[in-house]
C-alpha cells in the first residue's frame, strides 16, 4: 500500500479535497497536511487576511495553516513513500531538502491547476522548489515548453488534463423550482475576466438574454437588461450541488477560457459534458481532442461564430439534449474522471523520472 503525505487544499469544494478522496479509494494510506483556511462554502474560496494579502503582492504566501512548518516533522512520523503538494507556495526549498535527506527513498509531486509558470500565480520560494521535485503536474500545456517549468528549474513536467469529480457532476434532475432559481437559456458559471464579460454583453447587446454566475462581477450589473448579473458564485458543497444543477438548468452553458492563465481548456471544459449539460466552448485544439466538434460540444472563434451558434442552439432543444448526452457518455468512456487522472498520476509519481515534457492524454 503507498503512503502519501498529502498537502493542499480540502475545503469541501475545493477540487483537492477530491484528489484526496480519489487516492483513499485507490487504497493509498494518507496523511494530510492542509494549506488554506477552512471556510468560504458561499464563494468557493476561503477568507483571506489583510495581512495575507499584502504578504502575497510581495510573492510571500503566509504559512497560516503551518504545512510548512509541520512538514518535516510529520513526514519523519508517517514515513511516506510519496509526499505530494498541490500549489505549494508556502512549502520552502530548505524544507523540502530536509524531508528528502531525512527519507532517501522518497518521491516528490507537485500539482497545480493554475499557470504556474506565471508570476501571479507563483511565488519566489514555489519556484525556489521546482529542481527539488521528481516531477511537477501541470494542466497548462505552456508549462512543458522549454521556456515554461523546465526553463525555471523543473526536471519533468507532465500535462494532465482536466477532470469531473463522479460524486457532483453527472445529469442530476432539477425541479421547475430550481431551474427557475438557477438556470437560464444561455448562462455563465465563472470568475470576471474582461474579454468573457464583453463576449456576454455583444449577446445582450443583440437581444440574448444571459445570466452570469461567478465572483468579481461588481460593476457589471445592470450594464444591460439582457445581461442578468447575479453577483455570486454557485458552488457544489456537501450540502448542495447548486453548481450541478446551474448547469443541469442552462439550455447553452458558455464556456469561456482564462487568459490570464493562457488557459486550452478549464475545468467547465470537462464538468459541464459530465453532467450531461450542452457546452458551446472557445475554440481549442484541447477541446476539439476531448469533445468531437458538434457530437459531444460545440465551439466557438470570435464574437460572430458565437453570435450565430447561440441563436442556432436556442432554436434547436433536441440538438442540445443530444450533444449533451454524448459529451457525457465521452466523459465516461474515455476516462475523464478524477479518479482516473489521480490513478495516472500517482503511476506516475512513483516512476523513475525519465526526461521533461510528458503529456498525460485520454
Amino acid at each position: 500500500m503507498t503512503r502519501v503525505l498529502f498537502i493542499g487544499d480540502v475545503n469541501v469544494y475545493s477540487k483537492g479535497l477530491v484528489r484526496l478522496e480519489c487516492m483513499r479509494r485507490l487504497g493509498a494510506e494518507l496523511s494530510v497536511l492542509r494549506h488554506t483556511p477552512l471556510g468560504g462554502d458561499d464563494v468557493g474560496h476561503p477568507p483571506l487576511s489583510l495581512a495575507f494579502r499584502l504578504a502575497w503582492k510581495l510573492g510571500v504566501h503566509l504559512d497560516t495553516e503551518r504545512a510548512d512548518a509541520g512538514l518535516v516533522a510529520e513526514a519523519a512520523r508517517f514515513r511516506p513513500d510519496l509526499l505530494w503538494i498541490e500549489k505549494g507556495n508556502m512549502i520552502r526549498p530548505a524544507t523540502l531538502a530536509a524531508v528528502r535527506a531525512s527519507l532517501p527513498g522518497l518521491r516528490l509531486a507537485a500539482y497545480s491547476d493554475d499557470d504556474m509558470a506565471q508570476g501571479h500565480n507563483a511565488t519566489r520560494a514555489f519556484r525556489r522548489c521546482l529542481p527539488l521535485y521528481d516531477v511537477v503536474f501541470t494542466t497548462k500545456a505552456h508549462n512543458i515548453e522549454p521556456d515554461g517549468l523546465p526553463a525555471q528549474g523543473a526536471r519533468r513536467v507532465v500535462v494532465v488534463d482536466k477532470a469531473y469529480d463522479p460524486a457532483a457532476h453527472f445529469p442530476l434532475a432539477v425541479d421547475k423550482a430550481e431551474r427557475a432559481a438557477l438556470g437560464a437559456e444561455v448562462g455563465f458559471i465563472g470568475t470576471f475576466e474582461e474579454p468573457r464579460a464583453r463576449a456576454m454583453l455583444m449577446l445582450a447587446e443583440a437581444g440574448i438574454a444571459v445570466r452570469v454566475w461567478g465572483n468579481g462581477w461588481q460593476g457589471w450589473e445592470g450594464r444591460h437588461p439582457l445581461l442578468r448579473v447575479e453577483g455570486r458564485a454557485l458552488v457544489n458543497t456537501a450540502a448542495d450541488l447548486t453548481y450541478t444543477k446551474g448547469i443541469r438548468a442552462t439550455g447553452i452553458n458558455l464556456c469561456f477560457l482564462r487568459k490570464i492563465n493562457r488557459d486550452t481548456h478549464t475545468d467547465r471544459s470537462v464538468e459541464i459534458p459530465a453532467c450531461g449539460g450542452f457546452m458551446l466552448a472557445e475554440r481549442t485544439l484541447d477541446h476539439q481532442r476531448l469533445f468531437h466538434e458538434g457530437r459531444e460540444a460545440d465551439y466557438f472563434d470570435g464574437d460572430d461564430e458565437l453570435l450565430a451558434k447561440v441563436r442556432l442552439y436556442l432554436g434547436d432543444a433536441a440538438a442540445r439534449a443530444r450533444i449533451g448526452a454524448a459529451g457525457r457518455r465521452a466523459c465516461v468512456e474515455r476516462g475523464y474522471s478524477q479518479d482516473d487522472r489521480v490513478r495516472q498520476m500517482l503511476e506516475a509519481a512513483l516512476l523513475p523520472t525519465p526526461p521533461s515534457g510528458t503529456t498525460m492524454a485520454p
